[in-house]
């Protein structure tokens, strides 16, 4: 049985600083979290996640819109994975 997946795409893990943009080469902090799946690759239960600064947030929304992927975005401070 496959586990939901929530660990945060982009997220730096301890001293390296805070989370920041999965944007190719952002070194932003991150402000949003894209919940993202591929039904082709993955049950419906799991998810993935992509960080977001302001400047990606919707060019990032739009890639995954575009496949179908994208299942919400939800403001860095308020997400609970």
């Amino acid at each position: 049985m496959d586990t939901p997946s929530l660990g945060l795409f982009g997220a730096q893990d301890g001293p390296e600083g805070p989370p920041v943009c999965s944007g190719k080469g952002c070194r932003k902090p991150a402000e949003w979290v894209l919940v993202w799946n591929n039904p082709k690759l993955h049950t419906p239960d799991r998810r993935k996640t992509w960080l977001a600064c302001e400047e990606h947030r919707e060019h990032l929304s739009q890639f995954l819109g575009v496949r179908g992927f994208l299942k919400e975005t939800v403001p860095f401070a308020e997400f609970q994975g």
